[in-house]
């Protein structure tokens, strides 16, 4: 499937593991973004596979496991437990080798956080920036929105496109999402305003 992506498409293509075995096979298949919701903490090999690709990798925060992440997260101080566990993360993945150029962070919307956390997370995004990192942020369709709107998933797209705009307006670089049209007018506009001018469209 990676093969086959990388030969149709003119865009990177990203994989989404925290296994070592998975991400050496995708990247000799064309895969080209390491997307590690672990930060590189559940494999031992990860770090160095990364960063003998020579790829861009996106370390993200989590609270706990896959499997227990939402098992009662709580939190002293949400974004600067955060912030910190990123900053260590980015001071791991450089000592192992990966360039700082490279790096993105994801402070990990729905990953052993409330739902009152992720709203806090995309509200106070600005405080990543001092990360010196490009931000990414992954909120599409995530429960939070249907909370809110009482929607399920396929009918969260306004509320997504709602949460990509705040994102960008606070400092998001990247946006995860799945609906690409919708979000691509939504960053064009959102990226006008932010200008204050129609600029190159």
């Amino acid at each position: 499937m990676i093969e086959t992506l990388g030969k149709e498409l003119s865009v990177p293509v990203s994989i989404d593991t925290y296994k070592s075995k998975v991400t050496r096979e995708a990247l000799k298949a064309g895969a080209s973004v390491i997307n590690d919701i672990s930060a590189l903490r559940f494999d031992p090999d990860m770090a160095s596979i990364a960063a003998e690709a020579g790829v861009p990798v996106i370390l993200m925060h989590m609270k706990g496991t896959p499997g227990n992440m939402q098992d009662n997260p709580t939190y002293d101080d949400l974004i600067t437990e955060i912030l910190n566990f990123l900053k260590d993360a980015v001071t791991r993945a450089v000592k192992a080798g990966i360039r700082k150029d490279l790096i993105m962070v994801d402070p990990g919307i729905g990953f052993g956080k409330t739902f009152d956390d992720n709203l806090k997370i995309i509200k106070e995004l600005s405080r990543f920036g001092s990360l010196q990192s490009p931000i990414l942020l992954g909120s599409s369709n995530k429960a939070f929105i249907g909370h809110i709107l009482n929607k399920e998933a396929h009918e969260r797209n306004t509320g997504t496109m709602a949460t990509v705009a705040a994102a960008i307006m606070n400092g998001a670089h990247i946006v995860r999402v799945h609906n690409v049209k919708m979000a691509v007018e939504t960053a064009k506009m959102v990226d006008a305003i932010k200008r204050g001018s129609v600029g190159n469209t």
